[in-house]
């Protein structure tokens, strides 16, 4: 996959409202290759900002993380693959909710990614759930279900982006959130990885927030994660 450093970067927009994000987005610049708008924009309005944006030629990620029954799974991938967005997120525990997400799609561009493992998430967390397995082993099954299902791609964090890569091949995508540079605050995530390390286990796309859209100079802050994006990739 021949991609430019920048366009590996997807910046998260989680902002109030889409006036707040455009402001943003004015302030990054052509620093970035992808934004993501999740539930919290989704909900004040981000549904329409996605269409005016992707009818300009940007590429969107609308990160729903779907999970209902795979009729209502179904019916909202289809919607949103209307909006003509690059990427959209479903919660990939079962077979049946991805395939629904697979036939809503259609024969749309959109890419379906499956949401392994929250990067908030660790071992206890999961054993909350009654989940028995660590996160990287079911983060890996997970992977190998999405690509029998159809999937372009996975959420996952960077510490299983290699193992991912040598079960399901170089055509998989890895999207990898919880990036951080090297000493800066984890906020809420706990599977953290800087840029040059995600990106050197195998992750084709890194997703950050915070790092970016609460620095003080949001386009330097951005150019520093493409920096190293491209020191990685060399």
């Amino acid at each position: 996959m021949s991609l430019e450093p920048s366009d590996r970067l997807i910046v998260a927009l989680d902002v109030p409202s889409p006036e707040d994000a455009f402001e943003l987005i004015a302030e990054i610049g052509n620093s970035v290759g992808v934004y993501k708008i999740g539930l919290e924009l989704l909900f004040a309005g981000g549904d329409e900002m996605a269409r005016e944006m992707a009818a300009q030629g940007n590429q969107i990620f609308i990160d729903a993380k779907l999970l209902d029954t795979p009729n209502t799974v179904s019916r909202a991938t289809a919607n949103i693959s209307e909006m003509g967005a690059e990427f959209l997120t479903v919660h990939g525990v079962d077979a049946k909710t991805m395939k629904a997400a697979v036939a809503g799609r259609g024969s749309s561009n959109l890419k379906l990614l499956a949401v392994t493992v929250l990067t908030s998430l660790e071992e206890s967390d999961l054993a909350e759930q009654g989940i028995g397995e660590d996160p990287a082993s079911l983060v890996l099954r997970r992977a190998e279900l999405a690509r029998s299902c159809g999937f372009d791609g996975v959420i996952a964090s960077g510490h299983e982006a290699a193992a991912i890569r040598t079960a399901c091949g170089p055509d998989f995508l890895i999207v990898t959130p919880g990036i951080r540079m090297g000493g800066s605050a984890a906020d809420d995530q706990v599977r953290i990885m800087t840029p040059s390390h995600a990106i050197s286990a195998g992750a084709d796309y890194l997703v950050v927030g915070r790092p970016i859209t609460r620095a003080d100079d949001p386009e330097s802050a951005a150019r520093d994660f493409v920096d190293e994006i491209e020191q990685a990739l060399v």
